[in-house]
């Protein structure tokens, strides 16, 4: 099942953690946008700016890019969540298949 996965992470590491996922061919893409991100956090309310990220792959391979985000992530909890793509051009999710492990 292809899968996108999300992450939210400081601007600083945010394409350092995309680039290693691509560079290991766990991920096809990732998508990379400014986000304010408010949140409950040490008993607290956080109203932070992070990057989103939005990554393409397949489910086999989310623990793997679960391990990488979370060896390169500051965060003591990062956000890791995958949802399914249900539907998808059969020429793009060839890409993926094509460019992922």
């Amino acid at each position: 099942m292809y899968i996108l996965i999300l992450s939210t992470a400081p601007k600083v590491e945010a394409k350092e953690i995309a680039k290693k996922l691509i560079e290991k061919k766990l991920v096809a893409c990732v998508n990379i946008g400014s986000v304010d991100s408010i949140y409950y956090w040490a008993n607290g309310i956080c109203d932070d700016k992070e990057e989103l990220l939005i990554m393409k792959t397949k489910e086999e391979l989310f623990e793997s890019v679960e391990k990488e985000i979370k060896l390169l992530h500051s965060y003591d909890t990062p956000e890791i969540i995958a949802l399914p793509i249900i539907l998808g051009s059969k020429e793009y999710l060839k890409w993926i298949d094509d460019s992922i492990m």
